[in-house]
């Protein structure tokens, strides 16, 4: 670090502590101690507000910095831009949204149409506000209902965490708004937790328990199925062999629109441009932010078909036939510009690839973990997109408290290391480590964070 001390940025931490309210943190501690403050980042490394070092293996907390601190190639990409022009609302054009937008349906064969907002919350929102007003347009209101998976999250405002699948988010932001109905995880690791799960199948059957709900609200009320490809906050949930065919062939048989909330897996986390593209899937509605600039500017896109978007200028003549909504921000255009940079820089540098190898080297070395520590009960992932869910007990499945998974991720912090765990989202079953190092990682870094976690094990669980 930048020769930065604590004395340097006393006021700083004073006003934090002040001043700053965090998100997803009790602030009692705060009335006798420090908030964290990280001034520096560069590749994968930060520093604290003491100078102290650490890996970053959750990419800015919250899978976000995909391409890693400190690009400056990004940096002056925004600069230049917004110097020429930085912001008009969205219901004209700019150049970087439009080379942007041509360059992301390059990435993603069958859609057509992309639509600027400004974080993973407001994008969902946008694609259930379509899914609404095509109820309206088409189905005289009745096909409104969409449906979410339990464990699944789509972001934190108000109809977002009413298609919000972890309980413990969700408990005390009530009443939700109707319409949103909830369908089975498909974690095949807890299929003995499912009435009449299958020793085979799992897969086929879990995508089945869709179609039950489908049928018994009625296949002329169900707008819209929102999934996201790789279960994130809800246990790092990896969708069984089988499962994708058959939810794609649920909804096609009852036309049903599928929305894949890429928010975490997309923009080259999982080793593929997006999550769904592993599974031969073709979505309707694919919403994305976090790494689409990784943290360098705030964007989130929802994206469509042709076949949706031909559904808001059908009758230019209605008044109300399109789609008329705006996202203030998505009018920025340090968004699409550092979204074109990061763009470049993860096919220049090879970093899908990358990612798929070291995704593949972390989840040797959780399993390598697994059979010294029996904790590990469950190890899963997709590329650099990993968990490992800690159990008491092996043959039951139970959960370890979660206060031990957070005494595993505080051991690594002050080892240095930064990892993530299931925090606040389904009840008693917080016991999952998360990591999400950014793209860049090598193997030094993966082996370095295994380190880590293998050390923590030992002093948390003995």
């Amino acid at each position: 670090m930048d020769g930065q001390s604590a004395n340097d940025l006393s006021h700083v931490i004073d006003a934090d502590r002040a001043h700053v309210w965090h998100h997803l943190i009790q602030h009692k501690p705060f009335e006798t101690g420090e908030p964290r403050i990280i001034v520096e980042g560069k590749g994968l490394r930060v520093w604290d507000q003491h100078g102290k070092e650490h890996l970053d293996a959750v990419a800015g907390g919250v899978w976000t910095v995909n391409v890693g601190y400190g690009r400056e190639s990004i940096a002056n990409a925004v600069r230049d831009q917004i110097m020429k022009m930085n912001f008009f609302g969205g219901t004209v054009g700019t150049i970087p949204g439009a080379l942007f937008a041509e360059k992301l349906i390059e990435k993603m064969p069958g859609m057509s149409r992309v639509y600027y907002a400004n974080s993973g919350s407001e994008a969902n929102e946008k694609g259930f506000k379509m899914v609404r007003q095509i109820a309206h347009k088409r189905y005289g209101g009745k096909k409104h209902k969409i449906l979410y998976r339990d464990r699944d999250y789509h972001g934190s405002t108000i109809a977002s965490m009413s298609a919000g699948g972890q309980d413990e988010r969700n408990a005390q932001y009530g009443p939700f708004t109707p319409g949103f109905v909830r369908v089975p995880h498909c974690m095949e690791y807890r299929k003995h937790e499912q009435d009449g799960a299958p020793v085979e199948n799992y897969g086929e059957w879990a995508a089945n328990q869709i179609e039950e709900i489908i049928l018994r609200e009625g296949p002329d009320t169900v707008g819209a199925l929102c999934l996201e490809p790789v279960t994130a906050g809800g246990g790092v949930i990896t969708p069984p062999e089988g499962y994708w065919p058959r939810v794609q062939e649920i909804c096609k048989k009852y036309d049903i629109l599928l929305h894949i909330d890429e928010v975490v897996c997309g923009v080259g986390r999982t080793g593929e441009w997006f999550g769904y593209q592993h599974y031969g899937i073709q979505p309707d509605i694919v919403t994305m932010a976090k790494g689409v600039a990784s943290g360098y500017a705030a964007i989130s896109i929802c994206v469509t078909t042709e076949a949706v978007f031909d559904m808001f200028k059908d009758n230019a003549d209605d008044p109300l036939n399109y789609f008329r909504d705006i996202s203030t921000f998505g009018g920025c255009t340090s968004g699409p510009t550092a979204a074109l940079e990061n763009m470049r820089i993860i096919e220049d540098e090879g970093l899908l690839a990358n990612t798929t190898a070291m995704g593949a080297r972390l989840v040797a070395n959780l399993n390598a973990l697994a059979e010294k520590h029996k904790v590990i009960g469950d190890v899963r992932g997709k590329g650099l997109f990993c968990g490992a869910e800690l159990v008491a007990d092996r043959d039951s499945k139970d959960p370890v408290h979660e206060k031990l998974a957070a005494a595993v991720v505080a051991d690594c912090m002050q080892q240095g290391v930064i990892i993530g765990a299931t925090n606040r989202s389904v009840p008693g079953k917080n016991n999952t480590l998360c990591f999400s190092p950014p793209l860049i990682a090598t193997a030094d870094d993966i082996d370095e964070i295994t380190t880590a976690v293998d050390g923590a094990l030992t002093r948390v669980f003995g």
